[in-house]
Formats: C-alpha cells, sequence, structure tokens
C-alpha cells in the first residue's frame, strides 16, 4: 500500500502596514490574518513580547494548540474504536519556547494535561494506555522535533 499525501493551504494577510510599511521596527503592526477555503478567519499576531498583539492568537499558541488538538482527536478515534466511551475531554496545554540572545528560538518541549471523564464501568488502565498510542499517531506531534509530553488524569463516571 502506499502513502498517501495530504497538502493544506492556507492563506496570511498581513493587515499592519500603518501607512509606511516596514519603514522602522516599530512603524508596523505584526497583525494578520490567517484563513484556509471557506472558514472563518483568525486573528493573528506575534506574541506580545515581540511586539504582537494580545488579543490575537500567534504562532506559538497554534502550535500548541495543534499538537493538543490532533492528540485529542487520535484519542477519541481510539477509545471509539476500543469500545471506550468517553463523555468528556479537556487539555490545559503548555508550550516553552526559548529565545536566544540574538533573537532566534526554539520550542524546548510541550506538555499536554488532558483531564478524560469515561462512562461508568470503563477500563481506565486500557483508557490511559491509549494516550500512548495517541501519541505516537498524532501527525502534528510526529512533525516536530521537540518532546511533548502527556499528563493524562482519568475519571470514571459512577454509575
Amino acid at each position: 500500500m502506499s502513502d498517501k499525501q495530504h497538502r493544506y493551504r492556507v492563506r496570511l494577510d498581513w493587515t499592519g502596514n500603518q501607512g509606511t510599511g516596514t519603514s522602522a521596527y516599530r512603524a508596523y503592526s505584526r497583525d494578520h490574518s490567517l484563513s484556509a477555503g471557506n472558514k472563518d478567519p483568525i486573528a493573528a499576531s506575534s506574541d506580545p513580547a515581540f511586539r504582537g498583539d494580545p488579543a490575537r492568537w500567534n504562532p506559538e499558541e497554534l502550535l500548541v494548540a495543534a499538537l493538543s488538538s490532533c492528540h485529542q482527536l487520535w484519542y477519541l478515534h481510539l477509545c471509539a474504536t476500543a469500545g471506550i466511551v468517553v463523555t468528556a475531554y479537556e487539555d490545559d496545554a503548555d508550550g516553552v519556547m526559548i529565545e536566544q540572545p540574538d533573537g532566534a528560538g526554539q520550542f524546548t518541549g510541550v506538555t499536554l494535561r488532558p483531564r478524560v471523564t469515561l462512562a461508568p464501568g470503563s477500563d481506565a488502565e486500557k483508557a490511559r494506555a491509549l494516550h500512548h498510542t495517541a501519541a505516537e499517531k498524532c501527525f502534528i506531534g510526529r512533525s516536530v522535533n521537540f518532546p511533548v509530553a502527556h499528563e493524562p488524569v482519568i475519571r470514571v463516571a459512577e454509575g
């Protein structure tokens, strides 16, 4: 069986020209809009530490969100096929980026902290083990060059 190729197209429109373009470092806004197809656009900017708008998503948050979302989608799929009924899922993901003196930087790690509620009678240990499998399958997690840790909390609802 051959590998399937998938392509993702996203448009970025810079909206931060304040009249003089990039004539000076402080002369322009970092604001931009991200869109794909007919989806609602995402208002984005840089992190406030880099002169960005704190009310808009920044690339670093979007990366952490992509990792959290990908893991959740794989986890729910694996639970459904294993007969484990998830009734609630939330994650407080946290990413760490180190900025170097020259302004370059990189993520050193992301930690996902999913809190999962299972239907009464569910196998909590099997549900916990499926987080490992989800991590092995997650397209985004497999694509990054830093560790993505998982600290799941599994709760089985009382029947």
